[in-house]
């Protein structure tokens, strides 16, 4: 397996990882302050997050043979900010624990995955479309606010696409690191201090208010706003998702790891899209690899605790846009092209990708549920059927 491992699986892994932390940890930290936690459950948290991510990624890439990252449930994250004030904590993990339930049982009966294989590929194209573009347009947003930095990585992407095109992304990277720290973008990594983290149990309690308040829609958003869009993830870079499985070994891990702060862990969409791509590996039998090394990564994150996300967190923003739109170029063109090949499915998927791509939630409930329950009865409904 070792004497496969590339270059690009490398820097897709840890773009991956850069990617995953970078865009949401802030988001975490409200919902850890929410809880009431402190200081050293802080660090169990992010201790769990990080290496149930990690192991769940592992364990998934492994057994499939395929790229399937996992990640800690951000619109989750965002319902714990708000909804966790004035709960115990003993009774917040109880909730998590209820949801990781609920997500395994959503696993073993397989219902999800029969629901998910209803979607036509059209629409499923349209909504990974919608759910990535913001990120390939923040690319050359950030060509505003940083110039120097997102032209230089922009120049080496291009002449890499020409000269050795497997690397182009990983020769950006590494561009667009050195070129930070030449403009003093890094400024202030020696305020991250490194240590291991100690992870700290707490006993779940069973309030029934708290559980259907918090871990019902925790369930909810994650499944919605999470898992639909994983799995249509691995279906637009050509793979059979292994759903069952992915929600069977996340909500085990869900469960395992609440006492110590692993509220809810999910299938990856953003992240899963730079493993899964063509700028990962061209070969999509050995794209898992990058996975396994994001999966490594996050394990190695956790365990180094807060001083590590305080390090991701310094990262330049427009380092982090840059890398990301120009990872995700091939994945966003490949799903456009194939959510608009059929004449008589192409307005349905516009249709889907526009209401995706709006970031338009209703209930708490995220776009990507949306573009699906808007988009699939409009394909129905204008779909011809085709002349003999």
């Amino acid at each position: 397996m070792l004497r496969h491992l590339q270059l690009s699986h490398l820097s897709a892994g840890l773009i991956a990882v850069l990617v995953g932390y970078t865009s949401s940890v802030a988001i975490i930290f409200q919902a850890i302050e929410a809880s009431g936690a402190t200081r050293e459950q802080a660090g169990s948290w992010m201790m769990a997050l990080g290496l149930g991510m990690g192991l769940t990624t592992l364990i998934l890439s492994l057994r499939h043979r395929m790229p399937v990252l996992t990640a800690w449930s951000t619109p989750g994250a965002a319902l714990l900010a708000v909804g966790l004030n004035g709960v115990p904590l003993g009774q917040a993990v109880g909730a998590f624990v209820f949801c990781g339930v609920l997500l395994t049982l959503t696993g073993v009966t397989g219902l999800f995955e029969r629901l998910t294989r209803t979607i036509p590929d059209s629409l499923a194209n349209a909504l990974l479309a919608g759910v990535l573009f913001q990120f390939g347009l923040s690319a050359f947003e950030a060509l505003a606010t940083d110039t120097a930095l997102v032209a230089a990585m922009g120049v080496a992407f291009v002449a890499g696409k020409l000269a050795f095109p497997r690397y182009a992304v990983p020769v950006a990277f590494l561009v667009g690191i050195l070129a930070a720290f030449g403009l003093g973008e890094f400024a202030g990594t020696e305020t991250a201090a490194f240590a291991l983290s100690m992870p700290i149990f707490v006993m779940p309690e069973f309030d029934i208010t708290v559980l259907i308040g918090i871990g019902l829609p925790l369930y909810i958003v994650t499944m919605c706003s999470q898992n639909m869009p994983g799995v249509v993830t691995l279906r637009g870079a050509g793979y059979v998702p292994p759903v069952s499985s992915a929600l069977t070994v996340t909500g085990l891990a869900s469960v395992l790891l609440a006492p110590f702060g692993g509220y809810a862990f999910n299938l990856a969409a953003i992240t899963a899209a730079i493993c899964a791509g063509p700028e990962a590996d061209e070969n999509p039998g050995t794209r898992y690899l990058a996975s396994l090394v994001a999966g490594t990564l996050y394990c190695l994150v956790g365990l180094c605790g807060a001083g590590v996300i305080a390090l991701f967190a310094l990262a330049p923003a427009a380092l982090v846009a840059g890398i990301a739109g120009l990872a995700l170029l091939s994945t966003i063109s490949g799903s456009l092209g194939a959510a608009l090949s059929k004449a008589t499915e192409r307005d349905a998927a516009l249709v889907t990708f526009f209401v995706a791509l709006s970031g338009v939630g209703f209930f708490g409930i995220g776009a990507p549920f949306w573009a699906l329950v808007i988009g699939l009865p409009v394909h129905h409904l204008l779909k011809r059927p085709t002349a003999a």
